[in-house]
């Protein structure tokens, strides 16, 4: 009998997880694509816009030195007339002077055109043939028969040199230009000094084709570095334009998000004023059904409910006031009322309305406060709103049996500081951000059993930095937090040095009362005493 076979052993090979490139490498990547679609579309390996601009350079290098090409055409003519026939040396001149003529007109005529591509590949070609036929022009004088004096063969050297420099200069931005119009006349010197067969005359061949190399060189370099500068002149320009477009969205989304604040400002104020009218009934009806103002419930149960709808109306009213004042400070419209503020005395006064609260969950509440401390200038309400939301957050994060410490006192700079530090649950290093941020909540918020809107501690940080200072929370997980508020040494209030002189009085003395004898003398006076030397 046959065994049957093992079942063969599956393995499921591990799916590498997907990468996603991101953004930027997909625009590179498409910018990359497009250049290289650019250069096989190009005559010249370039982006076609490069192409037009190239020839936009040779046809103005061109016509800025159409004077000097001239100049160089009649001093060769005039200088040949002694070599050969003035009539020959004249129509040669002729047709020298005709086929630039056409060179200046042709560079006007692209200039004036739009760009294409089309239109592009054709003047290229033109261009190209109007330089061979001006190098082929320039080898029929040189080439002539104008003997093998050593004055002769330096004037046509000079000349060959003259030519090729003045060329590879003007036709840099056209490289293969450059090259038709040069390449003629470099080779006819050659070949003529190689004809001669002597060893002087094979090296001027050597030294014209080592010219003519270095020009091209220098040609091509020249070339280069003017791509280069369009390059760089294109990179910017498209850099511009990514500016000017991230302007725009910015301005566009700037104005949708001060749109939205608008909205956001409108509705909370209509919204403010819709929830806050039912609450005033709900909360004034829950308090007198609760106090049992008009007799006692027939059901015990419905006191207890009067209490919880008061209840989570004073939450509600509570969470109303919260958003508004944060919306507010966001907005940049919460004005601080400015007034000699005594911290230790807004601490006592929070450390009692919060005491009971405290003691019914059996938590100890420590007061360590530095006693002749000034007062400090700031918002009254705005400090008593810091002090309450920092000490709830305390009470409500501490557990059964916990301890608080109260600390106010001097800072290393002579400012002054409130510490507020539990032996709570504390706070994970990494979500301290997200309960310092709007509506932020940590994990021990979200499984407490009293879940608030996350608005305490952004407010209270907020309402710090109004005043200057600085707020700083630290905490560890089931160790405790301490949140440290300092106000600046800019609003510690310096008490004034008593006044070393005594003040003058608000009214003056009364005079003294005259005696009997002096008034008896007063009313016995003569009225009038002329003449009698009295």
């Amino acid at each position: 009998m046959s065994t049957p076979a093992d079942k063969p052993e599956v393995v499921q090979v591990p799916v590498a997880p997907a990468i996603v490139p991101s953004a930027r490498h997909r625009r590179a990547a498409t910018q990359r694509v497009r250049e290289a679609r650019d250069r096989l579309t190009s005559t010249s390996g370039t982006r076609p816009a490069f192409d037009h601009e190239l020839l936009r350079q040779y046809a103005q290098t061109r016509l800025s030195a159409s004077f000097v090409v001239m100049l160089l055409v009649v001093a060769a003519g005039v200088l040949f007339g002694f070599w050969m026939e003035p009539t020959t040396a004249a129509a040669w001149m002729f047709v020298m002077l005709s086929i630039h003529a056409l060179i200046i007109y042709n560079c006007n005529n692209f200039l004036k055109e739009t760009s294409s591509n089309n239109s592009t590949r054709r003047w290229r070609a033109r261009f190209i043939l109007l330089d061979l036929l001006y190098g082929l022009c320039w080898m029929a004088i040189l080439i002539h028969p104008s003997g093998s004096d050593p004055v002769a063969i330096t004037l046509m050297v000079s000349l060959m040199l003259l030519i090729v420099a003045v060329s590879s200069m003007l036709a840099a931005s056209l490289p293969i230009a450059a090259l038709a119009a040069t390449a003629p006349v470099t080779s006819a010197i050659a070949l003529k000094f190689s004809i001669g067969g002597t060893f002087n005359n094979y090296i001027l061949a050597v030294l014209a084709l080592a010219a003519e190399g270095y020009f091209a060189l220098l040609a091509h370099r020249l070339h280069s570095t003017t791509l280069a500068t369009l390059e760089a002149r294109a990179e910017k320009d498209a850099l511009i334009a990514e500016l000017e477009q991230a302007k725009a969205i910015s301005d566009e989304a700037r104005h949708r998000a001060e749109s939205a604040n608008v909205a956001k400002s409108r509705f909370l104020a209509q919204m403010s004023h819709e929830l806050r009218t039912p609450l005033n009934a709900i909360l004034g009806f829950s308090e007198v059904m609760k106090s049992e103002i008009f007799g006692e419930h027939a059901v015990a149960a419905y006191k207890n409910y009067s209490a919880d709808i008061h209840n989570s109306g004073v939450h509600l009213l509570n969470l109303i006031n919260e958003i508004l004042d944060l919306s507010r400070i966001e907005a940049g419209r919460y004005e601080l009322n400015e007034e000699a503020v005594s911290l230790v005395h807004v601490v006592a006064d929070c450390h009692h309305l919060l005491k009971l609260r405290a003691s019914s969950r059996g938590i100890t509440i420590h007061e360590v406060f530095e006693q002749g401390m000034p007062r400090i200038w700031g918002d009254e309400r705005a400090t008593r709103q810091i002090v309450l939301n920092l000490l709830s957050n305390s009470i409500k994060f501490t557990p059964q049996g916990g301890e608080i410490w109260l600390k106010v006192g001097w800072t290393a700079s002579g400012g002054q500081y409130l510490s507020v530090k539990d032996n709570g649950s504390g706070i994970a290093e990494d979500e301290i951000p997200i309960v310092l941020a709007s509506f932020g909540q940590g994990s021990n918020s979200i499984k407490s059993a009293e879940q608030g809107a996350g608005l305490g501690l952004p407010i209270a940080k907020s309402l710090v930095d109004m005043h200057g200072g600085t707020f700083t929370l630290r905490s560890k997980l089931r160790i405790g937090t301490e949140v440290i508020v300092t106000f600046p040494p800019e609003r510690v209030m310096s008490a004034l040095a008593p006044m070393a002189e005594e003040a003058p009085p608000l009214q003056p003395a009364p005079a003294a009362d005259p005696t009997m004898d002096e008034r008896r003398r007063l009313r016995n006076k003569p009225i009038m005493n002329a003449g009698t030397g009295l």
